[in-house]
């Protein structure tokens, strides 16, 4: 019942702003309305790729390893990637709103997500132990992408400063693809016990088995299966398309928002990202409580590695196929910030226990991260 009142709730919400946006956005745009119309754009794009993200986990789970983490990876990725790319496209700030979406993405996830499951889980749980060989492979990843990404541009000769030439672009493309399909090879194949709660020391409680009071299900036939795979891909496809097809207008809000308001351009670049990984922000936070470390780690570290190495290439290509300028290198204070993030990801990570100290200290970078957005 509720997916479908979501459903109805997003395309209806697209219907009226096909239909009556050239009014409702034509300038000038009153505050009152930009601000009620930026309300109810992000609150209906937010539910329905919550919904989304439930009908592809539901599809992950029939599917099974590894094509069921194949599935949840390209949706996230494809949200936030098509929506990266409508902002470039459309969007005054296009030029830095391809690295304010990704470096955004990975502050939330890291930072916020990350910082929350460790400071709640080790207030309830004291410590929590973590598999430090599926958490370096993340932090692996993420490292030399995060500096090839945001901090390598800044050193170059490419103009403007924090760009990159075409020479530039294809080769981090290229790099970039090849150390993410390594480390997906790993993750899907053989290292994927990497990934799962350690067995030492063990985090959550476990009961001894008891006889079950009722049969056993059968399980589904392969025709049944197949029935089930075909109506949860329409779903999740009709909970996708709304999410893209409002982007252009909330883009054109934030825009607004910048030019007439004074909003920081990055703040744009924040709530795009904050639209596709809240529900996983959310599943880290209760993961966290949960006393299932790992998990959260999944989620936080889990989010950033396929940004990197999939919507960085994606924002590239997207320069090199319009001839748009990209600015991808992090402005000063930023830089600071993200050294921080992954010097404090490797202190927190690499100790065989966590406790809510390292929380604390990633909330902190994160509420800096929000200060300096609007207080350069």
């Amino acid at each position: 019942m509720m997916q479908k009142v979501r459903l109805g709730f997003a395309w209806l919400t697209v219907a009226l702003f096909l239909g009556f946006s050239g009014s409702w956005l034509a300038d000038p745009i009153a505050p009152a309305t930009a601000g009620v119309l930026f309300v109810w754009l992000f609150a209906t794009m937010a539910w329905s790729a919550f919904g989304a993200l439930k009908v592809a986990d539901k599809l992950a789970e029939i599917l099974g390893e590894p094509l069921g983490s194949l599935v949840l990876t390209l949706t996230i990725i494809g949200l936030e990637g098509v929506l990266i790319a409508i902002a470039i496209l459309t969007s005054e700030a296009g030029a830095t709103i391809g690295r304010d979406t990704l470096l955004g993405a990975n502050m939330i996830m890291i930072n916020l997500a990350g910082g929350l499951a460790l400071f709640l889980g080790g207030l309830r749980h004291s410590e929590q132990t973590y598999n430090f060989q599926g958490t370096s492979a993340y932090l692996a990843v993420v490292i030399v992408l995060c500096v090839i990404g945001f901090v390598l541009p800044n050193y170059t000769t490419a103009t403007p400063h924090g760009s990159v030439t075409n020479t530039q672009a294809a080769g981090i493309v290229v790099v970039t693809l090849f150390i993410y399909g390594t480390f997906l090879l790993m993750q899907i194949g053989r290292h994927k016990h990497f990934f799962v709660e350690p067995n030492a020391g063990g985090n959550t409680k476990t009961e001894p088995p008891t006889a079950p009071t009722t049969a056993p299900a059968m399980p589904a036939g392969p025709a049944e299966k197949k029935g089930g795979i075909g109506q949860l891909t329409l779903l999740l496809l009709a909970g996708v398309v709304p999410v893209l097809l409002l982007g252009k207008f909330l883009t054109t809000i934030l825009d607004h928002a910048s030019t007439k308001l004074g909003t920081p351009p990055a703040l744009g670049g924040v709530i795009i990202a904050l639209i596709v990984v809240s529900p996983k922000l959310i599943s880290a936070i209760k993961a966290g409580l949960a006393d299932e470390p790992q998990r959260a780690a999944n989620l936080a570290l889990g989010s950033c590695a396929p940004a990197m190495g999939v919507i960085l290439p994606i924002i590239l290509l997207i320069g090199l196929a319009t001839g748009k300028t990209i600015v991808m290198g992090v402005v000063p204070a930023e830089v600071i910030l993200l050294a921080l993030t992954l010097v404090m990801s490797l202190l927190t990570f690499s100790g065989p226990r966590t406790t809510l100290l390292e929380g604390a200290a990633h909330l902190a970078i994160f509420v800096v991260y929000i200060v300096l957005m609007f207080s350069p």
